[in-house]
């Protein structure tokens, strides 16, 4: 393979390790119930063992593998590292392209039941897996930051031939979209958030609104009581990863957490929850994913400036629900903004698709007008 080719990536894992991971959780050894009545001190025990249960005997990852190459896979290596990436088009003239980008215990999965919706209403999707995650390659050595993956992006849409793009993110996503904002890769056109990368510094006023109050309380909130993945992942994530790279009930639990935590209750089913907990399993991304906590701690907490047209869609059950005027001071050039989404929260796209799409093609609209 050249250096700048694109290749075809057909999914299929071997049945070793499919056989491996069913007898690993036959010899499961779980920890001592909770003393709580709820989920204060992690993701309650009988909860981890229903999903346990649920992977071993019911779960079906040959299917996700069907789907996925029905939609095409592929890899390509910028910058010495090999990425890969779901490339779909759509049968529209004149489509968009758009690249949308993850974040984490996210995957390229959380877009899976937008591709049709996208594809159809006339965008063409490209949804890469960030360096370190899914089936793109660890990288071995330091300096796999936001900026990097950027300009990484940047390379990726012109490989592609896509010289007129849009580009969108929550969570990591949201961070490297507004670097590629920053940036201004030639064709990138405008970008979209729905987790801005200004919540970690937000741009508060000398006498804050109602709203600002409220959500620096959300802030606030997740700092005392949701942050410790954060804190282990940012500062010690080689230690961590042993421990959840070896055992797939703690591997479970990990990320079980978050989607119990940042999700409305029912909104997904187990089957996109072990979705997303058997790609970190099989790929073994535990570690290499964590690290990119690390490695955006070692840079400075200043807000990229972004002159670019951004949007922002705001769901209600967010972690932090973004204040209008935050966003009118950190983006120059705000083109679209709307917090009046009757549902979704951190996994927008996996949990409400449809409410998703509309709010992208709102958010195309508006910057092309």
């Amino acid at each position: 393979m050249t250096s700048d080719s694109v290749t075809p990536f057909p999914i299929a894992l071997p049945d070793s390790a499919l056989e491996d991971l069913g007898d690993r959780l036959r010899r499961v050894r779980l920890a001592g119930r909770e003393t709580v009545p709820d989920s204060g001190q992690g993701v309650p025990r009988e909860r981890l063992e229903e999903l346990l249960e649920y992977w071993a005997t019911g779960y079906d990852w040959r299917d996700l593998e069907r789907r996925l190459n029905e939609l095409g896979q592929f890899r390509t290596t910028i910058d010495g590292l090999g990425l890969h990436f779901m490339h779909v088009r759509s049968p529209r003239p004149g489509a968009t392209p758009l690249l949308l980008l993850h974040g984490w215990p996210g995957s390229f999965l959380e877009f899976l039941k937008t591709v049709g919706p996208l594809t159809e209403r006339g965008f063409h999707l490209v949804v890469p897996s960030m360096p370190g995650y899914g089936f793109s390659d660890h990288p071995v050595s330091t300096g796999w930051d936001p900026d990097r993956i950027a300009r990484a992006y940047g390379v990726l849409m012109r490989r592609l031939g896509y010289d007129s793009y849009l580009a969108q993110g929550g969570d990591w996503g949201g961070v490297v979209a507004t670097r590629m904002g920053a940036q201004r890769p030639a064709g990138l056109r405008a970008i979209h958030v729905n987790f801005p990368e200004f919540l970690a510094a937000p741009p508060v006023g000398d006498d804050p609104t109602p709203e600002e109050k409220a959500a620096l309380e959300q802030g606030s909130h997740f700092l005392a009581v949701h942050s410790g993945y954060h804190v282990v992942q940012r500062t010690r994530p080689q230690t961590i990863g042993y421990a959840l790279t070896d055992s797939p009930a703690g591997q479970a639990a990990w990320i079980y957490e978050k989607f119990l935590d940042w999700a409305r209750p029912g909104a997904l089913t187990p089957d996109e929850i072990l979705d997303h907990i058997s790609l970190y399993w099989f790929t073994g991304t535990a570690a290499s994913a964590a690290r990119l906590y690390w490695e955006y701690a070692r840079q400075p907490l200043v807000p990229a400036e972004v002159d670019l047209p951004v949007g922002v869609s705001v769901f209600p059950d967010e972690l932090t629900r973004t204040p209008r005027v935050w966003a009118e001071r950190a983006y120059r050039d705000l083109r679209y903004f709307n917090d009046d989404i009757p549902a979704g929260g951190h996994f927008a796209a996996l949990e409400q698709p449809a409410l998703f799409v509309e709010e992208i093609v709102r958010f195309a609209r508006a910057v092309a007008a």
